[in-house]
């Protein structure tokens, strides 16, 4: 694979480069600070609200030794607010920072970003496009929890039309073989055709299911996700989506003992607090992931990987 300078898709990624992410990862879990950034700056530029992206991004800048400068609320308090395109506070950015991370309610932002870059951009969602840093630490997770990668049956539940972490997670588990993914959603929130197309074309096993009770005991992982009311342009769409499923402790009892339940956080509901004592509730874990794979991202794209 050629190296990456920008992070933006999935589809950027082979099993090599994604083997070595996960052993550098491994080592930082362990190492936990390396002081190898020191006077290197990055750029959080959220326009959308976040806490673990964000947080977990400056977090592991600072735990590299390198510095962050931030806005919390770029669409209020940047000069998107006057009318500024992303490309030109990308150029301006680009002259105060050594990389940028950007999250944008655009499909297709973190692209435009790149194309006038003069640093790394990682991109920490766009829209209802792809996050494909997050998929990076699922497919982290799903490696450390169930020992494998190849040949993982994983229902995908929840919004899967406007789910950016299912669209980016989906086309990483299309490299490995003999993966099957099972798509649990309401009518107004199935996933896209191109996601559907590509599956197909790279060979994935998939089929469409409306009842979640009985997938649980078919799969190796349930990716649990959030309706999100924001993307919804009708609330009488959302309204006959919302809380359409929910794992309480009763029926993930139906889940295989060594079966594991993810979900890319915030949830609203979808999953009871009680399912939380369950050994196969992932979801924090999860999260704590996104800490090391982000350093090693970081480290990576500013050619600091040895």
């Amino acid at each position: 694979m050629e190296a990456i300078r920008h992070i933006v898709e999935s589809q950027q990624f082979d099993r090599e480069f994604l083997a070595e992410l996960f052993q550098k990862s491994d080592e930082l879990a362990i190492l936990q600070r390396v002081k190898a950034l020191d006077g290197t700056t990055m750029a959080s530029l959220f326009y959308e609200p976040s806490t673990r992206t964000r947080f977990s991004f400056e977090a592991a800048m600072y735990r590299l030794g390198g510095n962050v400068i931030t806005t919390e609320n770029a669409r209020e308090f940047s000069s998107f607010a006057k009318g500024e395109s992303i490309e030109d506070t990308i150029q301006v950015l680009g002259g105060y920072a050594d990389l940028i991370v950007m999250r944008h309610s655009e499909i297709g932002a973190a692209k435009r970003a790149a194309e006038v870059a003069r640093v790394p951009i990682l991109n920490a969602g766009d829209g209802a496009g792809q996050h494909p840093t997050q998929a990076l630490l699922d497919l982290y997770t799903l490696q450390q929890r169930l020992g494998r990668l190849d040949g993982l049956k994983v229902a995908m539940v929840g919004d899967l039309r406007y789910g950016r972490t299912v669209r980016s997670l989906a086309y990483l588990l299309a490299k490995y073989n003999n993966v099957e993914l099972i798509f649990v959603a309401p009518e107004v929130c199935q996933m896209h055709h191109d996601i559907v197309s590509y599956l197909k074309g790279q060979g994935v096993a998939l089929r469409e299911e409306t009842d979640l009770d009985r997938t649980l005991g078919q799969v190796d992982c349930v990716y649990m996700t959030r309706i999100q009311k924001e993307r919804f342009l009708d609330l009488n769409e959302y309204a006959r989506a919302a809380d359409a499923y929910r794992l309480t402790p009763q029926n993930v009892s139906r889940m295989a003992a060594g079966s594991i339940i993810m979900h890319p956080l915030p949830r609203v509901g979808e999953i009871d607090p009680e399912v939380d004592k369950d050994p196969r509730a992932a979801y924090f874990d999860q999260a704590k992931n996104g800490l090391w794979i982000r350093m090693a991202l970081i480290l990576y794209s500013l050619k600091h990987w040895g």
